[in-house]
């Protein structure tokens, strides 16, 4: 068994082998291709970038992972079978069919019932699997609230890959609060952590591409292998993480993924509010999301990345103080957070409703 020290050492040795890698990935993809991803170039009028670029970005996200799944039993050989775990085995499925529905959809521009139905069963797997929301007596409400959650969160990262560096930030910074949760709660889970620093390896290089100008898109190929993972961390590291004293207790599990989540989850729901109070469709892709509301205020776009990191710090240092420094969650912890939560929606939601896109001569 290795010592604190020497864990420490590997899991830092892995992150950047795995980051020199995914920027050695991404280059080589920058040089084969420069139109994966872009199906029509009328759908150019709905991103806010005006130029076709390549979505290559799920893809290198996905090799990383799956290198790090393998390397598991290099590392650790004498837990090798602890990769085979049903629960880390169903992860590896939902991600894999998450990951193909995306490149279908980056490729042939597949029908939304098609995707909707792929990603209920990336849900249903992982219930299957043993990755499911402990919250309700009743087995069915876990189920529902899972499978809900999963599909929710697929499309909700999906929908916030709308302008450079916005969805690749917001995901280190949920992969980076789910290895913290894990590291203050306990206990270490090494194949968990391993996909984890492998996968924020994979995004910090593609933020290197993907930051404002980007030279590449993560395609949805990218958005719902993200989402399938983030939405697996958010399940075992904040909805069934108990307090420090080991107690279960309904308002810290829901408030928990709710902070940590809380900026995809606010950008999902203000543009979903807005379009069906005009009466379009909440599933068609436009530039009214919150990040283009902080764009047409006066920001630049890398500003707007900036300030979407910033409330993502803000959300991690919450979610530290909530599982380091709260032994026992009571009402005032509730009020507060919750409040917090609804500034931030309230906030830009006002925004949404205050700015309007530049008017063109």
């Amino acid at each position: 068994m290795y010592t604190g020290t020497q864990l420490f050492l590997i899991y830092s040795g892995l992150f950047f082998a795995s980051l020199v890698f995914s920027l050695l990935i991404f280059s080589v993809f920058m040089r084969f291709a420069r139109n994966l991803g872009i199906r029509e170039r009328e759908q150019m009028l709905v991103r806010w970038s005006s130029a076709a670029k390549p979505a290559f970005g799920g893809i290198g996200f996905f090799i990383l992972f799956l290198v790090s799944f393998t390397l598991h039993g290099v590392i650790f050989p004498g837990e090798a079978r602890e990769v085979l775990r049903p629960e880390l085995l169903g992860l590896l499925a939902a991600t894999s069919l998450g990951f193909l529905m995306g490149l279908a959809d980056d490729a042939y521009n597949t029908r939304p019932l098609l995707k909707f139905l792929v990603q209920l069963a990336c849900g249903g797997i992982l219930v299957v699997s043993g990755t499911y929301i402990d919250l309700f007596e009743a087995q069915w409400a876990n189920i529902a609230l899972t499978v809900f959650w999963v599909v929710g969160m697929m499309n909700s990262i999906n929908m916030l890959d709308n302008m450079d560096g916005i969805t690749t930030s917001v995901a280190i910074g949920i992969l980076a609060a789910g290895g913290m949760a894990m590291l203050v709660t306990g206990p270490l889970d090494p194949a968990s952590l391993l996909l984890m620093v492998g996968t924020t390896a994979a995004l910090c290089g593609f933020l290197f591409f993907n930051w404002n100008p980007s030279r590449m898109f993560m395609g949805d190929t990218g958005s719902q292998f993200l989402g399938v993972f983030l939405a697996y961390v958010g399940i075992r590291f904040f909805w069934n993480t108990p307090s420090p004293l080991g107690a279960w207790e309904p308002e810290r599990q829901v408030l928990a993924p709710v902070v940590v989540f809380l900026l995809p989850i606010v950008d999902t729901s203000v543009v979903s509010i807005n379009r069906i109070a005009r009466g379009s469709s909440p599933f068609v892709g436009g530039r009214d999301h919150t990040t283009h509301h902080l764009s047409y205020a006066g920001l630049s776009d890398a500003q707007v990345a900036l300030t979407f990191i910033g409330i993502a710090l803000l959300n991690n240092f919450l979610a530290f103080v909530m599982f380091r420094f709260i032994p026992v969650w009571q009402n005032i912890h509730t009020a507060l957070y919750v409040g917090y939560a609804l500034v931030v929606f309230g906030t830009l939601f006002a925004l949404t409703r205050r700015t309007r896109p530049p008017t063109r001569p």
